[in-house]
């Protein structure tokens, strides 16, 4: 379906919301409200090299950066993290210039996916493959304990791990072929991922469990192009989620930005309301924070327009935007996000109720990750 017939029958279907919240008669906290439900990444090895993350975390217009070891579009290992030492005062830096608990997340998965490498001074890793074939949960248990007190000391709360994926194409470029995926087997993963999940709480890191609904079986990358897992998707990938979902998982859940028919016919899992509020809320009963994969992937802004898919992805339940400025860079993409929400709120378009919604559940995984 045109992204454009979709925007405005969502406009005509919200009508009488738009009458009860008038233009300008908005919460006096709303910028800070719409900065906890954004999260970016930025270019700098110190905050002095980032002056826009700075302002924008002293006036409370984020509440999130994520952080990287390599930048893309310019091809330079000059990004975040130089040392153990150097990524500590980074940290350190970016919590003493916060008002408020802010989430400082990584891809820190082990093996292929790891930001934190052995040629910086960092402890080697293994892949969730290597661990998956080994089939012992202690030795999973072990080796996220050792990754969890490193993330704790360097002064990172929020792992975007463990990958809950299942392998069901080794071939994938994403998952299988990256060795990101603990098995085939939905009761394998889910056994591994509960072990990562301890050892990350133990130690005070927040976890999100991704991409849902499933990248595993894909053939093709989202971060290049729309990937449609319609034809090859299994009920079983949802099973992972379910029992780690029933075994009381607070955490986060990452949205995947594949389509998949089999759950909505016109939209991406992330900006999907059947797939987050549908599946993952009404069926799953997941009451934590989902967070969108990055939402400046290709699979996202070669269809969709920024103001289009960030409307879409908060009305389908997204929490926390993640905008990783690691595909395509803009240093002002959080000022431009940011006003984008709040002019759907002043113009009634999406209403305060939601975003405080989100608010509360991000306040909630805060007040969960204290009593850890």
């Amino acid at each position: 379906m045109n992204p454009l017939i979709i925007i405005l029958f969502m406009l005509l279907a919200t009508a009488g919301t738009c009458r009860a919240s008038e233009p300008g008669n908005t919460d006096p906290d709303l910028d800070r409200k719409i900065g906890r439900m954004l999260m970016v990444g930025f270019r700098g090895m110190d905050l002095d090299e980032a002056p826009h993350i700075s302002k924008a975390l002293e006036s409370e217009r984020i509440g999130g950066v994520i952080l990287f070891d390599y930048d893309v579009p310019s091809r330079s290992a000059e990004r975040n993290i130089e040392s153990p030492e150097q990524l500590k005062l980074l940290t350190s830096r970016l919590r003493n210039t916060a008002p408020f608990p802010l989430f400082i997340a990584i891809d820190q998965e082990g093996g292929r996916v790891c930001r934190l490498k052995t040629a910086r001074g960092f402890p080697p890793t293994v892949s969730a493959a290597w661990l998956g074939k080994l089939n012992d949960p202690d030795s999973t248990y072990q080796h996220a304990s050792a990754t969890a007190r490193l993330l704790k000391d360097l002064g990172i709360n929020l792992n975007f791990a463990p990958v809950v994926d299942l392998d069901l194409n080794p071939d994938n470029p994403v998952i299988g072929s990256l060795d990101r995926s603990f098995s085939n087997d939905p009761h394998i993963v889910a056994a591994h991922a509960a072990m990562t999940i301890r050892a990350m709480n133990e130690q005070g890191i927040m976890t999100a469990l991704k991409h849902f609904p499933g990248h595993g079986s894909s053939s093709t990358d989202t971060h290049y192009e729309v990937t449609d897992v319609s034809d090859s998707w299994q009920q079983k990938e949802l099973l992972p989620y379910r029992l780690l979902i029933d075994e009381g998982y607070r955490g986060m859940i990452m949205t995947a930005h594949v389509f998949n028919s089999r759950l909505d016919a016109d939209l991406p899992a992330t900006l999907s309301r059947n797939t987050i509020s549908g599946t993952l809320r009404d069926s799953l009963r997941f009451m934590g924070v989902v967070i969108s994969d990055d939402m400046q992937m290709q699979a996202i802004t070669s269809h969709y327009g920024l103001e289009t898919a960030i409307l879409l992805a908060i009305r389908a339940g997204v929490d926390i935007l993640l905008f990783a400025n690691n595909s395509t860079y803009d240093p002002d993409i959080a000022a431009k996000a940011h006003a984008i929400i709040r002019s759907f709120v002043e113009n009634g378009t999406i209403h305060p109720g939601r975003i405080d919604e989100s608010v509360e559940r991000i306040e909630a995984a805060f007040l969960q990750d204290s009593s850890n």
